[in-house]
């Protein structure tokens, strides 16, 4: 009698998708292991570099907030060029100042633009007081007028920043003291008062 021949099942789809799987694992898992250690050699490589670079910009920020004079790149972090903005500010040295914040809106850092904004303008009010005292209008009017260009520009990107508001009202109480000065320098940034002065209890509304 002859004997029956048995037929062997097909394979399921679930069996030739692994047994796809696995062949295709054993093809490229030669290449994995070279390209696996090139990898994290390259993530290390890039975490190293990031690190030196917080690290440098850190103590050049620690070294300007120190006193010390520090070249910055037109390019550099935006917290590093701020800070530098700050030092030469605090010097009169505004026109070397420039070019950073020129920088800061190229690349978008509008709060760090903000700020140096502000620093900026306190300088300028700083340096108009010191003309007032020594009687010398004619150099104080454009000091308060771009001070108060500054301050305004600073609140168009913030516009919570409470310290440039306040600071924007002493140097329009400048402008009121010595209408002089709106009359020869302009004010080419034209604001309402309560466009500034937005919804903060208790803070000047124009008054003298």
């Amino acid at each position: 009698m002859t004997p029956l021949a048995l037929s062997h099942p097909a394979p399921s789809r679930r069996a030739r998708l692994t047994a796809g799987f696995g062949a295709a694992w054993r093809a490229v898992r030669p290449h994995l292991l070279v390209l696996l250690p090139i990898l994290l050699l390259a993530g290390s490589v890039a975490a190293g570099i990031s690190a030196w670079s917080a690290s440098r910009t850190n103590a050049g920020i620690a070294a300007l907030e120190a006193g010390r004079d520090v070249a910055v790149a037109p390019d550099a972090p935006a917290a590093l060029s701020v800070a530098r903005i700050k030092f030469l500010a605090a010097r009169d040295r505004l026109e070397e100042a420039e070019p950073l914040l020129e920088s800061l809106d190229r690349n978008g850092a509008t709060d760090s633009a903000a700020r140096a904004r502000y620093v900026l303008a306190n300088a300028r009010v700083r340096q108009a007081f010191d003309l007032i005292g020594r009687g010398e209008l004619d150099k104080a009017g454009p000091q308060v007028t771009l001070a108060r260009q500054d301050y305004r520009r600073a609140l168009q990107a913030r516009p919570d920043f409470w310290d440039a508001k306040f600071n924007f009202d002493v140097a329009s109480r400048l402008i009121r003291d010595f209408p002089e000065f709106d009359r020869k320098f302009g004010d080419e940034l034209k604001a309402e008062p309560k466009q500034i002065w937005t919804d903060i209890p208790g803070q000047p509304r124009g008054g003298p």
